[in-house]
């Protein structure tokens, strides 16, 4: 990728990006051309209206119930400063940093569409805080997602100003000893910037965008565990084939049946047992379920993209003629719906694959595979693989709970001023750790996968199962007697989750 990236209305930003620039510092951004001169155009905007006297939500009055309190002109800086630090709110642990960076990001482009009456000094400022790398400390917990997520844009907020507490150098610190460490100045909000600065949907988003990237590879390598698990316990093909599903024709149903059929391609243990008709749902409708997940999160995409490159603060500063609008873009059902769609669907991918690893630990449902999956002679002295099922079972479980949508809650805030809020933030905050969740109980049918092959005889697994079995077994070695697994199913996250070894390993077959 560019280690530069343009940000502005001329230049569409993808979730791909924003998690790219997240995750590597040695990436800077910066404004287009015509970024600027729109970003100068709604700044003179602001200014005439405040020359005019005219009463603007926000820039002229109080905020919230407070909408109806007329400010005085000499005390519009102190507004919006005491708005910044009001709303600073948040408890709970830290964001990571991964989170804060994409949400800076995020932020950036927001107000760079030109629609927020912004000063430009303030966008550059906070380019530098990316390019230089750093990170405000932003507390997890405190947003309702409407007005966007004022309290953790707020805490990011301080910074700019001096205050509050940031990562630099992978030092904590005041936020003033981090500008000032990195050569820069903190800013004093003018009239409407604190307010264009934490209305907004920028942390859920910028949650979302990272999260769905690692989502849409999640459900390639659950097609992968699916098929390595279909040859350890000799499943029947039939399920697979292309007449099937052609007359079901879900888009992702029929990704998910051919990149298992291409899998299993050259199969020996593929319908190795003649007489079995059919198999479990867990393998004969993985196409089904799987496909179903990559469906729904097509959907999550596409409004996170459109998200991305919205317009999200209030009120809105439109020109020829100057017109302050006031509406409701920060707020976050949106991603509050998408994020929960994108928990449930994720969750699935996870519950699907524990019932097939319990299928290979148990001898009375793997077709002759031993109990647990360790050798006859060392059984009852060594347990094998009984408890990694123990553990994707309790992520199962936990995901089930952390999959109640957030986005059919609301409790009204600013004395019923804001009397629906999306709790979008919270619900793509647990979306994320469902991802986490579902990433570990898939790692863990690879292993418990990768052990049924080898008492098949992993030479007779397909082409591409072969190749992962293969590069699975140079990490971990076959379970001959117990030992410590933790670190094991970790490794084994780490090597596939990381989409540059898979993307590599699927260039071979």
């Amino acid at each position: 990728m560019n280690k530069l990236v343009v940000i502005g209305p001329d230049h569409h930003l993808t979730a791909q990006t924003v998690a790219i620039i997240a995750r590597d510092p040695e990436i800077k951004v910066t404004l287009s051309i015509l970024a600027k001169k729109r970003i100068k155009k709604s700044r003179e905007a602001v200014e005439r209206m405040l020359e005019r006297k005219e009463i603007v939500y926000g820039v002229t009055t109080g905020f919230g119930n407070f909408k109806n309190k007329f400010i005085n002109p000499e005390d519009v800086e102190e507004l919006q400063k005491n708005l910044i630090r009001s709303h600073s709110a948040g408890v709970g642990e830290p964001l990571a940093h991964d989170i804060v960076r994409a949400a800076l990001i995020v932020r950036l482009n927001s107000l760079s569409q030109g629609y927020s009456g912004v000063r430009l000094e303030l966008l550059e400022l906070l380019i530098e805080i990316i390019n230089k790398n750093i990170v405000p400390l932003v507390p997890s917990q405190g947003s309702v997602g409407s007005s966007g997520d004022l309290a953790p844009l707020s805490h990011m907020g301080l910074v700019l100003m001096g205050e509050g507490e940031a990562y630099y150098a992978s030092e904590k610190m005041s936020g003033l000893e981090a500008l000032k460490r990195a050569g820069l100045m903190p800013i004093i909000f003018g009239a409407k910037e604190g307010l264009a600065w934490n209305n907004g949907t920028s942390v859920m988003t910028g949650i979302a965008a990272l999260g769905i990237t690692r989502a849409n590879h999640l459900a390639e390598l659950s097609d992968l565990s699916c098929s390595l698990t279909a040859e350890a316990l000799c499943a029947t093909k039939n399920a697979f084939d292309t007449h099937i599903h052609a007359i079901r024709p879900h888009p992702g149903q029929i990704t998910s049946a051919e990149n298992i059929r291409r899998y299993t391609s050259g199969s020996k243990l593929i319908n190795a047992f003649p007489h079995r008709i059919q198999d479990a749902y867990s393998i004969r409708c993985a196409p089904q379920v799987h496909g179903a997940v990559r469906d729904a999160l097509k959907y999550v995409a596409t409004v996170i993209e459109c998200e991305l490159n919205s317009v999200t603060d209030n009120p809105l500063i439109f020109t020829d003629p100057d017109r302050a609008l006031s509406g409701g873009n920060f707020h976050g059902e949106p991603i509050a719906i998408a994020m929960d769609t994108f928990g449930i669907a994720v969750a699935e991918l996870a519950d699907v694959a524990e019932r097939r690893i319990a299928k290979l630990v148990d001898s009375s449902t793997s077709e002759g595979l031993p109990m647990f999956l360790i050798a006859g002679e060392k059984a009852g002295l060594h347990s094998g693989f009984m408890i990694p099922q123990y553990t994707a079972a309790a992520l199962v479980s936990e995901n089930k709970i952390l999959a109640h949508p957030a986005s059919v809650d609301s409790i009204p805030t600013s004395a019923n001023q804001e009397d629906h809020v999306s709790m979008g933030t919270i619900a793509a905050r647990k979306a994320l750790k469902i991802l986490e969740n579902s990433e570990n109980v898939i790692a863990i049918e690879f292993f418990t996968a990768a052990q049924a092959a080898d008492f098949r005889d992993s030479k007779k697994l397909g082409k591409g199962t072969k190749l992962i079995h293969e590069y699975l077994r140079e990490h971990v070695k076959h379970l001959s007697y117990d030992r410590e697994l933790a670190s094991d199913i970790a490794k084994i996250r780490t090597l596939l989750t990381n989409p540059t070894i898979f993307d590599s390993l699927q260039k071979k077959y």
